[in-house]
């Protein structure tokens, strides 16, 4: 019933024993960043044994990068998935359908059996909110809301801040898609990786990159699923990369009817460069997408609360979709090396 509504009951373990503390939460609805910093706060003390809270950098205007790091602790080195939801500031259903993924693992990782044998076998790195400044900026006013960038100064004598930080990933950086004009929405900085945050991204992801099985972002709208490559050419990764995005898409669909279209970004999109997407496929980071979520332009980035909910939880079928194969073709494969002999007929 709790998951109906969107709320949480979170357990407290004291000295005294474990005490119960209702915690109306509501995930249908959308947050400023200081609630959710108490969220994760509070999900932490509540699932010690699986949830902690992991600092990996700090904002132009100082606020500290945090993460949920989900997972059973097996003192062994694991793999991992990362998810980061808004990295642009007036994209708010991505903030939201990070809180829902981490309440759907919560509620399920004790009673659905695939979702335990994941938690046991990777770990989750799940940052809610990477533009921080950024999204404190968009919930100022009217005048604010639709804020893309983050904080950070513009150029020495130009007035107008902020850094696309989608567009200054040291990835074919400043090539397409981006701007030189620091006061357009797509300014790519300085240089490449000149962001904070951007810098605190590629430090974590880059120091355990051969561990990451697959690095989903979340972004509006649209109504897309794509996967890197800024230039027009087959990789060789393509067709599995366009199977498994095919996969997620149907997922999607079966959840509420929307329709999501997959392809690289130059085919389904624009073409862009210095994106995250693209940094981590450059990094050897096997499965790498974007999602664009609803709508296709109606309400555009200003998506009504009472679409969180269908939208999440759609969103979520086609991630689980990609963590499912992503983790089945490592362990599986695992699991064959360790017991070759599965019948007397192997023998």
């Amino acid at each position: 019933m709790l998951n109906v509504v969107g709320l949480s009951l979170v357990v407290l373990l004291t000295g005294a024993g474990a005490e119960i503390e209702r915690a109306e939460y509501d995930y249908y609805k959308y947050h400023p960043m200081s609630q959710i910093s108490e969220w994760m706060t509070r999900l932490a003390k509540a699932y010690p044994d699986i949830v902690t809270t992991v600092e990996y950098g700090k904002t132009y205007e100082l606020r500290t990068i945090t993460l949920l790091k989900i997972g059973v602790a097996t003192g062994e080195k694991k793999k991992a998935i990362w998810i980061d939801c808004g990295i642009h500031a007036r994209e708010w259903i991505a903030p939201a359908f990070c809180q829902y993924f981490v309440k759907q693992i919560l509620l399920t990782y004790k009673t659905d059996q695939k979702m335990g044998e994941m938690i046991r076998n990777m770990d989750f790195y799940i940052t809610p909110v990477l533009n921080m400044d950024g999204y404190v900026y968009s919930w100022k006013d009217n005048s604010t809301r639709l804020w893309r960038k983050n904080r950070s100064p513009g150029p020495a004598g130009c007035n107008c801040s902020g850094t696309d930080l989608n567009r200054n990933f040291d990835a074919n950086w400043g090539k397409f898609g981006s701007s030189s004009d620091s006061c357009e929405s797509t300014f790519r900085g300085r240089a490449p990786e000149s962001e904070l945050e951007v810098q605190a991204i590629t430090s974590f992801v880059g120091s355990r990159k051969n561990d990451l099985l697959c690095f989903l972002t979340v972004h509006s709208y649209g109504q897309f699923l794509h996967f890197p490559n800024y230039q027009t050419a087959v990789t060789t990764d393509y067709h599995e990369m366009m199977k498994v995005g095919l996969g997620a898409t149907e997922a999607i669909e079966k959840v509420h009817g929307k329709l999501y279209n997959v392809g690289t970004s130059p085919n389904i999109t624009y073409l862009y460069s210095g994106s995250s997407e693209e940094w981590a496929w450059l990094q050897g980071i096997p499965f790498c997408y974007t999602f664009e979520l609803r709508d296709k332009g109606h309400h555009g980035f200003e998506l009504p609360e009472d679409q969180i909910q269908p939208t999440c939880e759609e969103a979520y079928s086609g991630a689980l979709h990609i963590i499912t194969y992503a983790h089945d073709k490592v362990f599986k494969r695992q699991r064959r090396l360790c017991h070759p002999f599965r019948s007397m007929s192997d023998l």
